[in-house]
């Protein structure tokens, strides 16, 4: 399996990776410095925005929505207008973190306490004040979870009836069932903490393994559905933070990353790996 970057951009703090098949276009974002980025047809477009920036999912109704840090916002990709679709969590001092789109379109935001400072400089989390929200179509915001750390990884069960779920802050993933009235039911947990880094964003494959990105571990775990490590994959960077399948096949394995003190010639960049087994598709958000 050959790694390689697939532009020159390098980001300070590269996430949430994006694979939009209708249109073969990658979609992610520089957190710390406030970009959504955009590959398609190898033409790389930056849109650079006043805050902070988590997620860049695009609508079905041909804009897309961006989570910065005073809300989710849907931004018009081709005047760049941005209009805002709600305030999912109103703690002051909290930042989005990670967010997907379930199978049904609706957003699941995960924020916490910000913890970047006015330079890029990371600040230390001393807070649990992040919560797990969904948003549908419309925009009306339905808490979940209250008292998170770090969120991270979103993924769903195959019927829906689970999610997978992570917090940073306890290296840990966790799972959840999801009841009929669509609240959660109390955290198991699924797996971790491990000795290469912590858990950060992940995907799902078909077989319905889980490949998750582990900071300052310098590689990908992919998880058995029964949470046990089934394959270790390398990486030429220290911070790996998500990953996502994209590909005409769903076989090319996208991975963000971010800016470390170890200073690797690739960290920060968008690397693209080759696997064995494809992914699950995203979903855009249905507004």
């Amino acid at each position: 399996m050959s790694l390689s970057a697939v532009t020159a951009h390098r980001a300070q703090l590269g996430e949430a990776p994006f694979w939009d098949a209708p249109t073969q276009a990658l979609y992610w974002v520089n957190i710390i410095g406030k970009q959504a980025l955009r590959l398609m047809h190898g033409q790389l477009q930056v849109w650079q925005l006043p805050e902070h920036v988590s997620a860049f999912i695009p609508c079905e109704s041909g804009d897309a929505l961006v989570t910065l840090s005073s809300g989710v916002y849907r931004l018009d990709l081709a005047t760049e207008a941005l209009s805002l679709l709600c305030v999912a969590d109103p703690q002051a001092g909290n930042r989005g973190n990670e967010a997907r789109c379930d199978a049904q379109g609706r957003l699941w935001l995960g924020t916490m306490q910000n913890n970047i400072g006015e330079h890029g400089e990371d600040l230390p989390v001393t807070r649990r004040s992040g919560g797990l929200f969904r948003i549908d179509a419309g925009g009306q915001v339905t808490p979940l979870l209250h008292g998170l750390g770090i969120p991270n990884t979103l993924l769903w069960s195959e019927d829906g009836g689970h999610v997978h779920f992570g917090d940073s802050l306890d290296g840990t993933l966790y799972r959840h069932s999801i009841q009929a009235d669509g609240q959660l039911d109390p955290a198991q947990v699924w797996f971790g903490p491990h000795s290469r880094g912590g858990p950060d964003g992940s995907a799902m494959d078909s077989e319905g393994y889980v490949w998750n990105a582990r900071w300052d571990g310098s590689c990908l775990l992919r998880l058995t559905p029964n949470g046990e490590v089934d394959r270790i994959v390398e990486l030429p960077v220290s911070r790996p933070t998500s990953c996502v399948f994209g590909g005409p096949n769903l076989t090319t394995l996208y991975i963000t990353s971010a800016a470390s003190p170890l200073d690797h010639p690739l960290d920060g960049a968008l690397l693209a790996i080759e696997v064995d087994v494809p992914g699950k598709p995203c979903h855009r958000f249905a507004g």
